[in-house]
């Protein structure tokens, strides 16, 4: 199988309190963001919030990870999903990458439906940066209900 993918998940510090468990759910099954490591061994190497707006653990936190071998840093689906989206996820994805030289994907387990259904409603993802983010946690309706 090779070496493991070494990854660290940082989430919406809105989200806490998470026991991340949608995260890790999505990670073992290979499902969402995660579909990408299908058929590889992963690695994960760090969990961090982003510390809140405007996002303070995301100067520091990805040098711990990648001192733990991260070679990719998920941002987690929360920064998509909260009311409002994360204004500043296309920021920490180039600062991540131009100061850590780690690859950034956003995204950790597919969109809950509940979310998919309110987000559609507002318009919040109807800008083309926004359609191109969601498409790998955008799955089918019965993969978003499974994570209601």
């Amino acid at each position: 199988m090779g070496d493991p993918v070494k990854l660290g998940i940082v989430i919406c510090d809105r989200y806490r309190t998470c026991a991340g468990g949608k995260c890790l759910r999505a990670l073992r099954n290979r499902e969402g963001a995660f579909e990408r490591y299908r058929g590889r061994e992963v690695e994960l190497v760090g969990f961090a919030t982003c510390n809140g707006c405007p996002g303070g653990n995301i100067e520091y936190v990805p040098q711990e990870m990648k001192s733990n071998g991260a070679e990719v840093i998920h941002l987690a689906t929360g920064l998509v999903v909260g009311y409002p989206p994360c204004p500043r996820i296309s920021f920490f994805t180039r600062f991540i990458q131009e100061k850590y030289g780690i690859d950034v994907v956003v995204g950790t387990h597919p969109i809950p439906q509940k979310y998919y259904t309110t987000h559609q409603n507002l318009g919040s993802w109807d800008s083309g940066t926004w359609k191109k983010v969601i498409v790998p946690i955008l799955t089918d309706e019965k993969t978003r209900l499974a994570y209601d």
